[in-house]
């Protein structure tokens, strides 16, 4: 039967969040219900509520999740009852052209559950990135559920769900970053010191890391950038080919998206080096460049989506990394709240004052 449980929903743009109750039907085919152990508090969820998203308004909030699957629908076999999983929001279809091509993690038609979660009253919710986290229960296809070691904190393993993931694959999975390269990241809030973990795992020799906030440089430093800039007092591009011999860093990952931001990476870059957006824009946003520049520097400008991850290959051994002591997710976990507090999490996280606030169950 369908079950009512409470859940943070957005019911229009700016508006608080409010804590309700949500009903969630028993799943269809391909479908599973999780039992949400914890949920992340991310950007994009503040996004949603903003109305940066779309405007299929009220939304479910909370994507950054793990938990335990507590049912499962016809012709689930993937995952069954019991299992601790990670979720994402990129499960591969297996049938389109990038998944033919053996390139899943470029899927380019991923998929949800099909069933929707209501109000109540009966009022659909669109769930964020189709996953609706910041409940105590939540639908989702089976496809969005990731297997991995049920010892794992909840806490922690959610995060590789979005930032953690997003970030950490930009460097090794997008930027291809190896054993004795430089790397700048722009942006050192959670996605952008993933990224600054994830350089170190690879082997990067030269780790900058560049950000306005003191309180952000500090923890990019702690999580293995062996060199800070503050962008208020230095000019970004100088200060990052100064500390790479006068040639710039062969791979520099914008973790801000903003115009300035992506020009300052594509500069700060050595010859023939490497480019990767993995901030989010907004769709105004514009750039203007000199077409030569593009031409006479080479290299690879790139976009990572979701730190072009498969998530069945990646969220399990990031989980074996951390449990090995080799990835400190738990450094990411500034705070540990309940679902009735998500709407401060939001103020905290706006005013910069922590990595991620995770919701726990």
């Amino acid at each position: 039967m369908p079950q009512q449980v409470r859940g943070v929903i957005a019911r229009k743009p700016g508006a608080p969040v409010e804590l309700t109750d949500i009903v969630v039907p028993d799943p269809g085919p391909g479908e599973v219900v999780v039992s949400v152990a914890a949920c992340g508090v991310c950007h994009t969820d503040l996004t949603y509520r903003e109305g940066g998203i779309n405007d299929e308004f009220p939304f479910l909030l909370g994507h950054e999740a793990a938990g335990t699957i507590e049912s499962v629908g016809a012709g689930v076999d993937s995952v069954a009852v019991g299992d601790f999983v990670v979720l994402n929001w990129r499960a591969v279809c297996g049938s389109c052209r990038a998944c033919k091509r053996g390139r899943p993690q470029y899927c380019f038609d991923t998929f949800n559950a099909t069933q929707k979660m209501t109000l109540t009253d009966g009022t659909e919710l669109t769930p964020a990135l189709g996953i609706g986290a910041f409940a105590e229960k939540t639908l989702v296809h089976a496809g969005q559920c990731t297997k991995v070691d049920a010892a794992a904190d909840p806490a922690v393993a959610g995060l590789i769900g979005c930032g953690v993931m997003a970030g950490l694959g930009a460097a090794v999975n997008t930027g291809n970053v190896g054993r004795g390269d430089s790397v700048a990241v722009i942006g050192c809030g959670g996605v952008g010191d993933a990224a600054i973990v994830g350089a170190r795992l690879a082997g990067a020799s030269t780790i900058i890391a560049v950000d306005r906030d003191q309180r952000k440089l500090a923890w990019a430093a702690d999580l293995g950038a062996t060199h800070t800039v503050d962008a208020t007092t230095t000019d970004t591009v100088e200060a990052v080919q100064e500390l790479t011999g006068g040639f710039g860093a062969d791979v520099v990952i914008d973790a801000v998206g903003r115009p300035e931001t992506w020009r300052q990476a594509f500069y700060a870059r050595d010859l023939a080096g490497t480019v990767v957006l993995v901030g989010v824009p907004t769709p105004e946003m514009r750039l203007e460049m000199p077409l030569i520049d593009f031409f006479s520097r080479g290299g690879a400008l790139k976009s990572s989506w979701y730190g072009d991850c498969l998530p069945e290959r990646d969220f399990p051994m990031l989980i074996d990394l951390y449990q090995q002591g080799r990835l400190p997710l738990d450094k990411f976990v500034t705070e540990r709240i309940g679902l009735d507090e998500v709407e401060q999490a939001f103020h905290t996280m706006h005013q910069g004052n922590v990595l991620r606030s995770v919701v726990v169950l």
